[in-house]
């Protein structure tokens, strides 16, 4: 009896010694074996009727600016233009620098004319050769002149001594020969009168080719005093100097920029608009703006100019908008905001990782509400607006002071139970 008792004690601490050991190796494979997964593990508690909610990130919704979208441009000059040279040279002197104000007219730099005067003497000496070429052709014309009439003159005679002599043979008191040798030369006459003036007719071509040398020569020297005259660089506009390009010392060419010039009376501020937004502006129409080197002071300009194409990447139109600037107060390269009309003023901003939560629909947001102490998410479809730095802005499905998902740990579905991760908002 005594030997069953202990046999059967052995059997049952073998029995807990096995599950002790079973339990050991249990533990050890969970402590050893790979991770598992977060989606198994979900599964499993599924599977096992203890689903878990999702933490998720809430925040209150808020209504966008009353105000309508902020623009962000930069000021620059109503009309701005390259003072370039129009000759070349070397650049002797520049008196203007960047900020300097200049008048219209007024000499900002000087190049070397030395080559210039040069091209201007060459010129002139050119000129003075193809007048005289027309003197000399128009005093052979004059001579060819008088010898036509010289030649005139002759054939008068000789036809006179030919009819007489005819006269006289037919009479015979001279010999038929010396009639008919004196209407041989009545004959040359003409001809040689004939000749002087078809020579009138070619000199006559050929002095109006001189003078129109001569004209075409004077051309070349006007052009050649005009480029010595572009030696002065002078301000076309009255404004201010945005831009140095060019030093003296430089060699500049014909075309070469050598200053930028601004008229800053006023300012255009350019903006780039959503082509969602486009209807939010109108030519003509007035426009608040802040101006970040004046702080606190409102300004007001005017669109002058809505482009009308947009790029092809983002979607967006440059806007250009006027404004005064009596004194020249506001300077170039200010950056300047531009208050939209409010086109979109009942609508919601919200961060766009909002609308990745859902497995089914790219407009999709998850509303949340408390229903007996549970925070649960509703679906809901809205309409999408403009999206700028990060922010989307929803047109309708979501109202302001209402509690959504900005980002879940896992996806969502309709009727779900969340529980908010400490930062959401309260």
């Amino acid at each position: 009896m005594v030997i069953s008792r202990f046999s059967r004690s052995r059997r049952g601490l073998g029995s807990v010694s096995g599950l002790l050991l079973m339990g050991g190796v249990a533990i050890a494979a969970a402590a050893c074996g790979p991770p598992t997964e977060p989606v198994a593990q979900a599964q499993s508690e599924r599977e096992a009727g203890e689903e878990r909610a999702a933490v998720v990130d809430v925040a209150i919704a808020d209504a966008a600016d009353a105000d309508g979208r902020l623009y962000t441009g930069t000021t620059r000059p109503a009309r701005q233009v390259s003072l370039r040279s129009q000759a070349e040279g070397r650049l002797l002197n520049l008196t203007a620098d960047v900020g300097d104000a200049v008048q219209q007219g007024q000499v900002v730099g000087t190049l070397d004319s030395g080559l210039l005067q040069t091209v201007v003497g060459e010129a002139r000496a050119e000129l003075a050769a193809r007048q005289f070429e027309v003197a000399q052709a128009e005093a052979e014309l004059a001579d060819i002149r008088t010898s036509i009439e010289a030649s005139r003159v002759r054939l008068q005679q000789v036809s006179n001594d030919a009819q007489r002599l005819s006269t006289l043979a037919a009479q015979g008191a001279v010999s038929t020969q010396e009639a008919e040798q004196a209407q041989t030369t009545v004959i040359t006459s003409q001809q040689a009168l004939a000749s002087s003036q078809e020579q009138v007719r070619t000199r006559q071509q050929a002095v109006a080719a001189a003078q129109q040398r001569v004209e075409a020569q004077r051309s070349i020297l006007q052009e050649a005093q005009k480029r010595l005259s572009f030696a002065n660089l002078t301000a076309s506009l009255s404004g201010i100097v945005l831009e140095r390009v060019a030093e003296p010392g430089d060699l500049v060419l014909p075309g070469e920029a050598v200053l930028a010039l601004g008229d800053l009376s006023q300012v255009l501020v350019v903006i780039e608009v959503p082509d969602t937004s486009l209807s939010s502006f109108s030519l003509g129409q007035s426009v608040d703006l802040q101006i970040d080197a004046f702080p606190g002071e409102a300004l007001m300009g005017s669109v002058t100019r809505i482009s009308p194409v947009a790029d092809s990447t983002s979607r967006q139109l440059p806007v250009e908008i006027t404004l005064a600037n009596p004194g020249g107060r506001i300077g170039s390269g200010l950056l300047a905001r531009v208050l939209g009309t409010g086109a979109q003023s009942d609508a919601v901003l919200v961060p766009e990782s909002a609308l990745e939560n859902s497995e089914t629909s790219d407009n999709q947001i998850f509303v949340v509400s408390e229903s007996n102490g549970t925070s649960v998410v509703e679906a809901r479809t809205v309409q999408v607006g403009d999206r700028t730095d990060g922010q989307v802005a929803i047109l309708s499905g979501l109202t302001p002071g209402e509690q959504y998902v900005v980002r879940s740990s896992q996806p969502l579905e309709g009727g779900q139970t969340v529980e908010p991760s400490l930062l959401s908002a309260g």
